[in-house]
């Protein structure tokens, strides 16, 4: 069985060749082989006879033949880098091994077991790089602790390691690309010439790879990776968002950076370190659509701890009929360990909104009211429809727009009085669209997947999934919903956005998460900075 792949591409290459033979040649007997050359009296008509007119099977097929060499050369390649195209090389404290691998879409992927992957947009090519950290070497690690003088170096260190590594890795893989199509093509052809052209069109491929590579190479990828791994560790090796933005020779200082935290994990083993707050960032926690999944308090709690989060803000439908007898699921908020500011969803009664008013720690927003949380001036608007009430019937569109302009009055009116809000409230999209202009930012749910964009007026519209993963009833298709909420990095000065991060659960677990770092175009490096209004 393992030889059957072998065996068919000799087939098809044997096939190739007998289509490309001269057709007479096929038609003649052994004894008019010979030498002999032909009679001046031959006739015209035997000379001009074509077998592969009357059978099109016997014309040659160069394309086939193109296909079938493109073929092994691809295949071989990626045999050779698979079994020789990779290099073990120290970073830092770390010991890493560092692989090119077939890609449709590029960019790079840094594996730190068993805490989980950071993935960087940093190019678009048919080739990725690999890069997995094998272990901490425990004498360059106990020589930091020793001498914690030389952390100041090791940025420098980092840099100089992975050049070195680059221009191996580089060097191996031409090899290993060419042993690899060279081989499977003598292999599979039994020729040399055609196997020595395998491993020259391999070399080619991979070196227009690299130039594409070269080309769309983008250093500040790192500034918003895309993490998975287990949820607790992820704060450390994401980084600080203020930190982040302000850096502008990006790439070294924050590998170096990567290398430090992924240190400072494995040191401290199962007690993985907290997130460090910067003093002058504060970080909100945006979460909507819990409807009665219990697993979402907890969910709420870890981010807290892990993020030092400032304030927690629920954009509606914590519940799901918005009974007196649900409300009980509402005390834990008083233990989440952040103020938490709710505005009520479509799923939220009168009676929801009145019980949560009077739990401690609890700020509930509405009609516009203004309220200052951890430094943060918040308002917003209840949604004005009651969807599990069937007694009245829905009023639809027209409602949402209404309550959006009520709220877009009050924060003008707020504005007027010199104590403009920094961040608007609405469960439903549509209404909180009516707020364009009047607020940097206005947070809302209902929509249960969540979508980011920047208004005509200038206010971003930021739109959460479901922190319940759609509540306990999204198991009953056998697919739990994508448990979603993100944290939202703001200036403590201007309260503007600095940095946000997006959080993905698989399903209603914790073992498993996704975490993507976004930044507004504004921050980015090289972008004029965003105007002071609205």
């Amino acid at each position: 069985m393992a030889r059957e792949p072998l065996r068919l591409l000799r087939a098809t290459a044997q096939r190739a060749r007998t289509a490309a033979v001269s057709p007479i040649r096929r038609f003649r007997r052994p004894s008019q082989t010979s030498s002999r050359s032909p009679s001046p009296a031959a006739s015209p008509d035997a000379a001009a006879f074509d077998p592969s007119a009357l059978d099109p099977t016997l014309r040659p097929r160069p394309l086939v033949r193109a296909a079938g060499l493109a073929a092994v050369t691809v295949l071989g390649a990626w045999i050779g880098l698979l079994v020789v195209g990779s290099v073990h090389i120290s970073v830092g404290p770390m010991d890493t091994r560092m692989a090119l691998r077939p890609s449709l879409t590029g960019g790079t992927k840094i594996n730190v077991a068993p805490l989980g992957a950071l993935e960087l947009t940093s190019h678009h090519a048919p080739l990725r790089l690999d890069v997995d950290v094998d272990r901490l070497d425990p004498i360059r690690s106990q020589a930091l602790v020793d001498h914690p003088e030389r952390l100041s170096g090791l940025q420098d260190e980092v840099a100089s390691d992975v050049t070195r590594g680059t221009l191996g890795l580089a060097v191996r893989s031409c090899v290993a690309v060419v042993f690899g199509a060279t081989a499977l093509g003598l292999a599979v052809y039994r020729r040399p010439r055609r196997a020595l052209a395998a491993g020259v069109l391999a070399l080619t491929l991979l070196t227009a790879s690299g130039g594409a590579v070269y080309a769309t190479w983008n250093p500040n990828s790192v500034l918003e990776p895309r993490y998975s791994g287990l949820l607790s560790s992820a704060p450390s090796v994401v980084g600080n968002a203020r930190s982040i933005v302000s850096d502008f020779d990006v790439y070294q200082r924050e590998l170096a950076r990567l290398v430090t935290n992924v240190t400072q994990l494995y040191e401290a083993t199962s007690t993985l370190p907290a997130y460090q707050p910067d003093p002058t960032t504060m970080r909100v926690l945006h979460i909507s659509d819990v409807h009665l999944n219990p697993a979402a308090w907890h969910i709420v709690q870890s981010l807290v701890r892990q993020y030092k989060v400032s304030v927690i803000i629920d954009t509606g439908d914590t519940m799901d009929h918005g009974t007196a007898a649900e409300n009980g699921f509402l005390d834990p908020v008083s233990d989440l360990g952040a103020p938490y500011v709710w505005v009520r969803g479509n799923h939220d009664s009168p009676s929801t909104q009145r019980y949560l008013a009077q739990r401690k720690g609890a700020h509930v927003v509405d009609n516009g009211q203004v309220i200052n949380v951890a430094g943060l001036r918040i308002t917003g608007i209840g949604d004005p429809q009651f969807t599990p009430d069937r007694s009245s019937a829905a009023a639809g569109d027209a409602a949402e727009h209404s309550a959006g302009r009520r709220l877009a009055e009050a924060i003008r009116d707020r504005k007027a009085t010199g104590a403009p809000v920094d961040i608007a409230l609405a469960h439903n999209p549509i209404a909180a669209r009516e707020t364009d202009g009047t607020v940097p930012l206005a947070l809302t749910g209902h929509v249960h997947h969540r979508r980011t964009e920047v208004l005509p007026g200038g206010t971003r519209l930021m739109t959460e999934g479901s922190t319940g993963g759609s509540g306990l009833r999204a198991v009953d298709d056998g697919t739990p919903d994508t448990v979603q909420a993100s944290v939202l990095y703001l200036d403590r000065d201007t309260r503007r956005l600095q940095a946000w991060d997006e959080i993905d659960l698989g399903g209603l677990g914790l073992a498993k998460a996704e975490i993507s770092r976004h930044l507004p175009a504004e921050n980015r490096p090289g972008a004029t900075p965003a105007p002071t209004t609205p």
